[in-house]
């Protein structure tokens, strides 16, 4: 015996198709070792911003700019880089991630006062 009348009479659906998910989010945390051009965060919009030694894609994925360490931070002047005046448009703190290359580091770098990070490679000196 085969129930086809109330089976047949159930109809179908034409929305059960999606998108597979985009692999978004944070690739890199906090303190974790990133080399030159390594993705950092993929995301949609500007969640994060840029920080010192990053740089971002035409899709708002964030790359580092130079081999080191990841720092989140947020910045109290608004640029992320720590010497640009505060506009008024900005006044929320933005969060920002930035590479550094000695682990011990800390962001945003004053660079009035201390300059750029400097790095030799293998040059002895």
């Amino acid at each position: 015996q085969i129930r086809t009348a109330t089976k047949r009479a159930g109809g179908s659906t034409k929305n059960n198709r999606g998108s597979a998910g985009r692999r978004l989010g944070v690739k890199k945390f906090g303190g974790e070792k990133v080399n030159e051009g390594e993705i950092i965060i993929r995301q949609r919009g500007q969640r994060f911003h840029p920080g010192q030694d990053v740089y971002i894609g035409k899709d708002h994925t964030l790359h580092a700019r130079i081999p080191g360490f990841v720092k989140f931070y947020t910045d109290p002047t608004g640029d992320g880089i720590g010497y640009r005046a505060l506009s008024l448009r900005r006044q929320r703190m933005r969060k920002f991630v930035g590479v550094v290359r000695e682990k011990n580091e800390s962001l945003p770098r004053d660079l009035g006062l201390l300059g750029r990070a400097r790095f030799f490679g293998l040059t002895d000196l």
